[in-house]
């Protein structure tokens, strides 16, 4: 069995974003476009010179400037530094996703090997052969088509050869579907949003300059957006005396976060990006800048005070608030999460919505944190059906797993709970829902205090929250049952006393229970059970654990 990873706090997110609409006329949305194609077409070629380029981290910043001093000519330098500064980052992106790529390789390649190399329909160790010969030949294909793209791999790694598409290569490939299926899109609106999401209109945040940059500036109170024109393009500009800058005739404004936009255009970098939805047909302007990171607290600080412990499932999340000895209060709560066959758009709403409930929660009950588990399906995706089963079943749990929106959920969740004012702490998912199911759901569903049917995910989330806790997911052995008083059943252990079973390991009844002697008095009579005032002792403290 695996070891089960420390619990962390995860660190708040280093930026912030805001969106706006933009209600530009048919002048104003000529000059974007003008402009965004001339930027795309320079953006494209320094591109495909950074790839030609490879891994030379020594001289990366050599070939940067050469670069950038040739883009000037025909933008502006800040754009030449936007452009130069993007084409790097994508780079990086992509000799990143190929080293991803030999990892996963690698984790398939040895999981089939290790199976085949275990006889048909046997089982060595923990490793189970396949189950006819058919289904072992097709995976020696599987096993040669991987380890010949493993090859292919560690070649481009090898030499820096980084293949990177500007505009996204889920789209490139959706050109050869189009008008095909019922739904596609069409050849022209393909081709809309093949050139929208290729044109270039970014620019970087520059601290010592007013409004955040001197390539894109909105003025907080006037309400204007201004940005600089490519020097081919300069006859375009409608501020005569001025810059060589155009501005838009629609008021710019922005709602969400407003003030704190305002004070850091003020004072400070602010990066824009002008993007046009093709689907909807509307402009939108995105600012982001740099947030001051607070300082991180421990977890031991975290644990003095109430959790909200939270489990992720494919419909629904279920949470329950936590006490700091590990104790759940209250009752627990299920928030649905249907996300299956909607849009995009529409999934992101409703996920949006669930961890709006979740942090309401935790702050209508004095909660300074929210326990999740660190969820990653990257293995698992990758092993694919080697470990998740076969058949229907395996199959089944396969499309549960795709379900689940670990990725969006745990970004989303780090960010909105930072805005208020809350902490994530993040803990191994192993065996949450198992020792949930063994150690919890029949005791709290036992409980006189709930009125709600406990399922096995409000169980798994008070192990969870546990785990985050410090504390172990088993009870303390010893421990009475449900609904039985304190004399028919064996008390807690005091601390550093070994319980009464291990200290009497010999006596057993005849059905195999544990028989508790009790000292006989003067006339041989057996003492009652005392209640607990009546003793000469304090009574058992239950530490917590």
């Amino acid at each position: 069995m695996r070891p089960i990873g420390a619990p962390f706090v995860v660190v708040p997110p280093a930026g912030a974003r805001i969106r706006t609409r933009l209600r530009v006329d048919a002048a104003d949305e000529q000059v974007l476009m003008r402009v965004g194609e001339h930027l795309g077409r320079l953006a494209g070629s320094d591109l495909a010179a950074r790839c030609r380029f490879g891994r030379f981290p020594d001289q990366q910043e050599g070939q940067r400037t050469a670069r950038k001093r040739a883009l000037t000519t025909a933008a502006s330098s800040r754009w030449a530094g936007a452009i130069t500064r993007t084409s790097g980052d994508q780079w990086e992106r992509g000799y990143a996703n190929l080293l991803d790529a030999r990892v996963g390789l690698r984790r398939a390649i040895q999981r089939l090997e290790s199976r085949l190399r275990v006889t048909v329909g046997q089982r060595q160790g923990r490793v189970s052969g396949y189950a006819t010969q058919a289904e072992r030949f097709g995976k020696q294909r599987r096993l040669q088509h991987l380890q010949a793209q493993l090859a292919k791999v560690e070649k481009r790694i090898a030499a820096g050869q980084v293949s990177v598409c500007r505009g996204g290569r889920r789209l490139a490939k959706l050109r050869h579907r189009v008008g095909r299926d019922a739904g596609a899109l069409t050849e022209v609106e393909w081709r809309a949003h093949w050139q929208a999401e290729r044109w270039f209109l970014t620019a970087d945040g520059e601290a010592d300059k007013r409004w955040g940059n001197e390539t894109i500036r909105v003025h907080p109170d006037l309400r204007w957006l201004e940005l600089r024109l490519p020097t081919p393009l300069a006859h375009l500009s409608n501020t005569p005396g001025q810059a060589v800058t155009y501005r838009l005739g629609c008021p710019v404004v922005f709602n969400h976060r407003r003030d704190e936009w305002a004070a850091q255009a003020s004072s400070g970098a602010v990066r824009y990006d002008l993007w046009y939805d093709p689907t909807r047909g509307r402009w939108y302007v995105d600012a982001s800048w740099r947030l001051l990171r607070p300082a991180v607290p421990g977890l031991e600080e975290l644990r003095q005070d109430r959790m909200l412990a939270v489990d992720l499932n494919a419909a629904h999340l279920d949470c329950w608030v936590l006490d700091p000895s590990g104790n759940p209060i209250g009752a627990p709560n299920t928030i649905p999460l249907e996300l299956d066959g909607l849009p995009a758009s529409v999934r992101a709403g409703r996920l949006r919505a669930a961890i709006t409930t979740i942090v309401r929660l935790a702050i209508a009950h004095d909660c300074r944190s929210v326990t999740v588990e660190d969820l990653d399906f990257a293995d698992i995706r990758q092993a694919g059906r080697e470990t998740l089963g076969r058949g229907k079943r395996g199959k089944s749990f396969r499309r549960t797993v795709s379900e689940i929106p670990t990725r969006q959920f745990r970004d989303l969740l780090v960010g909105m709970a930072a805005n208020a004012g809350l902490w994530i702490v993040a803990v191994d998912p192993g065996w949450t829902s198992r020792w949930g199911r063994r150690y919890w759901q029949t005791p709290l569903d036992h409980s006189t205090k709930q009125t709600i049917t406990i399922t096995a995910h409000h169980a798994a989330a008070v192990v969870i929250g546990r785990r985050g806790l410090g504390l172990g997911a088993r009870r303390r052995p010893g421990m009475t049952r449900p609904h039985q008083r304190m004399g028919k059943g064996e008390l807690p252990a005091r601390p550093g006393v070994e319980p009464w079973a291990v200290r009497n390991p010999g006596l057993l009844e005849a059905n195999g229970q544990r028989h508790r002697t009790r000292p006989a008095g003067a006339n041989g009579s057996t003492p009652g059970d005392q209640v607990a005032q009546d003793r000469p002792v304090p009574p058992v403290r239950v530490d917590k654990r």
